[in-house]
């Protein structure tokens, strides 16, 4: 499977041309179909790709959406909605109520699609065959933060249509393994306080509502925010997903640092949770004190059914 930046900087490419052709793209992404389209006859003026549950269809019904606004130079990943035909289901509520259409938030009348709702922005930079994706805080988006987006925006969706997680066929071990650390972040959250974790920090919550967990800032979305039980400093805590180790450690000093400066946090700790040993992070350990690193494990049990 391509990465999510290189699909996409292909697509922005490509829809500068006049080539419909979406053969080269591919057919599914992890457990949702993969659709890709630059128009009809003739070009787009709003290229997509949407991310679709088996039983959802672009002409009907709600999917994750990439949206090219070309003649303003503006990707926009959605919630995205149906609209050759109505859809018989909905985003939820916290969707429809936190987030902006795309018309109000370009505010103006779009071509196409100005009733879905936008989940991320992006400027779009492209150089020959380069493109970068900068955020609406100027920041480019790197490899990571675009996995990120599309793997926060998916998995929510997942929730909505309830697809089951035994749904997904592990095509790849690297892949199951990704697949398997998404749901481990919210295993961890869900049983907090049974976990090492919950004996030295707190998770934060404030009027009843739970901020730790995907804690938003504009650099992208920290796993988990968490607090020191004895100090009140914030605790950075990011999973090793499909990445290296170097750019785990760079992740978590990235966020470490926006918490610092933002939140006036001088003590600010980070953790890594990783699925085995790896020399790179002890080392990287070594050298940044303020970072520990845990190491999960999973055991399966098989027990035979008997009456």
């Amino acid at each position: 499977m391509k990465n999510i930046k290189e699909v996409l900087n292909n697509f922005i490419i490509q829809s500068k041309t006049g080539d419909l052709k979406t053969s080269s793209y591919p057919k599914e992404w992890q457990d949702l179909k993969f659709k890709v389209s630059f128009g009809m006859g003739m070009p787009a003026r709003v290229p997509w790709i949407s991310l679709l549950a088996p039983e959802m269809a672009t002409s009907n019904g709600i999917y994750p959406v990439y949206l090219y606004y070309k003649d303003l130079e503006k990707l926009i990943l959605a919630y995205g909605i149906s609209e050759t035909a109505e859809s018989s289901q909905s985003w939820p509520a916290e969707v429809l109520n936190s987030s902006q259409t795309i018309s109000g938030y370009l505010d103006q009348d779009v071509p196409r699609y100005g009733d879905s709702f936008v989940f991320k922005s992006y400027k779009i930079e492209a150089a020959g065959d380069k493109v970068k994706f900068i955020y609406d805080t100027g920041l480019e988006a790197s490899e990571i933060d675009l996995e990120s987006d599309i793997n926060t925006i998916t998995e929510y969706y997942r929730k909505v249509v309830l697809m089951p997680s035994n749904n997904f066929v592990v095509n790849e071990i690297g892949q199951g393994l990704f697949y398997m650390e998404k749901q481990l972040e919210d295993f961890i959250v869900h049983n907090w306080n049974k976990t090492e974790l919950g004996k030295k920090y707190d998770l934060i919550i404030e009027e009843g509502v739970l901020l730790s967990q995907q804690f938003r800032t504009e650099i992208g979305p920290i796993d988990i925010l968490a607090k020191d039980k004895d100090t009140g400093s914030y605790v950075v805590i990011e999973l090793k997903r499909n990445q290296t180790s170097d750019d785990t450690v760079g992740q978590l000093a990235r966020y470490m640092g926006w918490v610092k400066e933002n939140k006036n946090d001088k003590n600010v700790k980070g953790v890594i949770i990783a699925g085995q040993y790896d020399k790179k992070l002890d080392y990287a350990r070594e050298m940044i004190p303020n970072i520990e690193v845990f190491i999960y494990q999973v055991d399966f049990k098989l027990s035979e059914f008997k009456k």
